[in-house]
């Protein structure tokens, strides 16, 4: 084996081990108990299960291809404690066992990750983009003529300073992006206040500037729809179209960067069928994501500590 080929497993071994202590961590933090009922068969624990299906999702792998996997990667066993290798069919059926509630937990720590007590995010920026329903193959769809095109839309807040995922909201079906709105600047805002909410045209609306001038007491910058000879209605709207801040807008775009992270290494197909599972599976990409920004950040931090 060449010295380039070592060096690149040693890598990904390191890269492993950094994942799964983190999302150890994470998942202890939370109020997750160690076995579902009295009655469960304590062979693995809640925390060992959800981690290695968080890391599946971060090696971007199928069950029965990460399990096989698993078998071989020996360090990783030792630090979730595990004297047998699951089945692939028990992380499948855990998946479908645990409440969202627990899911949204972990999001939630994970963001709890980068910032103090008491912080709050300069600027955070709204956007929604889809993720597709692909259970069955391409080569399916093509052989069939039935190319797919369902996908789950999925809005996410960014933190345009440390592009950390803040909060999100998946849907079934195409909604207008107001309607994602709402309850996503409450959920964010409620996991991370800022200071300032930045989204593009598709946002336009005078009840979304009331939200998050009024309820929200934080600063909005969404530009307007303009339209011939429309007369513009709303005050807030009415100073967008006279004070628009040019030097904030630009930030938006940083969300869009993120959705294409997002996909690009954690996949932007879904596996399952049922909807309640997809936003599972949604929920689990988000917290991948943030623990990924966190090793990341930790190691800019010590690289510039050890040159100092």
């Amino acid at each position: 084996m060449s010295s380039n080929r070592k060096e690149t497993i040693k890598k990904s071994a390191s890269r492993n081990i950094r994942f799964i202590h983190a999302a150890i961590s994470v998942v202890k933090s939370t109020h997750l108990k160690p076995y579902s009922c009295k009655f469960s068969k304590k062979i693995y624990t809640q925390h060992q299960l959800l981690v290695l299906i968080l890391f599946k999702d971060f090696r971007n792998q199928h069950y029965r291809e990460f399990i096989e996997d698993i078998g071989d990667m020996v360090g990783v066993q030792e630090i979730l404690d595990l004297s047998v290798i699951p089945h692939f069919t028990t992380l499948q059926k855990f998946l479908s066992r645990i409440k969202s509630l627990y899911l949204r937990l972990t999001f939630r720590k994970t963001v709890d990750l980068f910032y103090s007590n008491d912080e709050n995010i300069r600027i955070t920026a709204i956007d929604s983009s889809g993720f597709t329903s692909g259970y069955c193959s391409h080569y399916f769809s093509e052989r069939t003529g039935k190319i797919r095109k369902h996908f789950l839309k999925t809005s996410i807040s960014v933190d345009t300073d440390q592009q950390v995922i803040t909060g999100f909201v998946a849907s079934n079906s195409r909604v207008h992006d107001t309607r994602h709105a709402v309850k996503l600047l409450r959920q964010c805002h409620k996991i991370r206040k800022s200071d300032c909410y930045v989204m593009d045209k598709g946002y336009d609306s005078e009840a979304i500037h009331r939200l998050i001038r009024e309820d929200l007491h934080a600063n909005s910058v969404i530009p307007i729809r303009s339209w011939n000879n429309e007369i513009i209605g709303g005050k807030y709207r009415q100073e967008m179209a006279c004070q628009f801040n040019d030097r904030v807008y630009p930030r938006r775009q940083l969300v869009e960067n993120k959705f294409s992270v997002l996909k690009r290494k954690f996949c932007g197909d879904l596996k399952a069928r049922r909807f309640l599972i997809q936003t599972k599976e949604i929920a689990n990409k988000m917290i991948v994501c943030n623990i990924h920004s966190f090793l990341l950040v930790l190691i800019i931090v010590v690289f510039y500590r050890a040159i100092l």
